[in-house]
C-alpha cells in the first residue's frame, strides 16, 4: 500500500462508531505484535485481545472460576498456569471450544469496553489487534483490516525461537488459523514485515496519513 487505499473486500458495512475502526491481524509469528506495539508508540489506541485473555487469566481475572470448574486443576493462586492449561487443549478440540465458549464472550465485551471508550474520548482512529480476526468473524466489525506478513520460512523461524514452541506445536497452531495468503487475499492493506522494523513503520505512517486523508474528505462530504 503506497499510494491509496485498496478495498478487496466485501465486508458488511461496520457500526458506525466515531471512530475510524482499524482491524490488525496475521498469522502466528508473522510480525503482528511488532507492528501494535509500533501503532501504540504512535499514540493510537489499541485493543490488544491477546493482552486481555492474560488478564483474564491471571490473579483474580474474570475467567478464573469457569476455567476451574472445566478444567481442575489448572488454577492457582497467580491465576491459570498456562502451560498446564495449553496440555489439556493442545490435542483435544472439544476442551479448546470450551476454553473458547468460556473467554470470547468475555473479550467480546473488553472489546465493546474499548471502542465505547473511545468514542466518549473522541478518539479519531483505534485499532483492534485480534490475531483470529477473519477466524472469529470480527472483520465486520472493521472499517478497515491490516494483515502483516513475512515469508514462509521467516514466519517458521522466528515462532521455533520462542520459548516452548515445537515444530509439531507451531504446525498445529498453524491448521487453526486461514493461511496467509488467505488473510493478504481478505486484507485492505497488507504490511510486509520481513523488511525490517524500521520498514514496517514508514509504511504504518503512510497508511494513517492516507486514513486520515481519506476520514477528511469524507468528513467534508457528510
Amino acid at each position: 500500500m503506497e499510494a491509496k487505499l485498496v478495498r478487496r473486500t466485501k465486508r458488511k458495512p461496520p457500526p458506525r462508531w466515531p471512530s475510524l475502526v482499524v482491524g490488525l491481524t496475521g498469522s502466528v509469528a508473522m510480525g503482528k505484535s511488532t507492528a501494535a506495539a509500533l501503532l501504540k508508540n504512535l499514540g493510537i489506541p489499541v485493543f490488544d485481545a491477546d493482552g486481555v485473555v492474560h488478564v483474564l487469566l491471571g490473579p483474580k481475572g474474570k475467567a478464573l472460576k469457569a476455567v476451574a470448574a472445566r478444567f481442575p486443576g489448572v488454577v492457582g493462586s497467580r491465576g491459570v498456569d498456562r502451560k498446564t492449561l495449553g496440555a489439556k487443549v493442545f490435542a483435544d478440540p472439544k476442551a479448546l471450544r470450551d476454553l473458547e465458549s468460556i473467554l470470547h464472550p468475555l473479550v467480546r465485551l473488553e472489546r465493546e469496553h474499548f471502542l465505547r471508550r473511545a468514542a466518549m474520548g473522541r478518539r479519531p482512529l483505534v485499532v483492534l489487534d485480534i490475531p483470529l480476526l477473519f477466524e472469529g468473524k470480527t472483520e465486520d466489525l472493521c472499517d478497515v483490516v491490516i494483515v502483516v506478513s513475512a515469508p514462509a520460512f521467516l514466519q517458521r523461524q522466528r515462532a521455533l525461537a520462542r520459548p516452548g514452541m515445537t515444530a509439531e506445536r507451531f504446525e498445529s497452531v498453524l491448521k487453526r488459523q486461514w493461511p496467509d495468503a488467505a488473510k493478504r487475499a481478505a486484507a485492505d492493506v497488507v504490511i510486509p514485515s520481513g523488511l525490517g522494523k524500521r520498514e514496517t513503520l514508514r509504511r504504518l505512517k503512510l497508511l494513517l496519513k492516507v486514513l486520515a486523508e481519506q476520514r477528511r474528505i469524507s468528513n467534508s462530504h457528510a
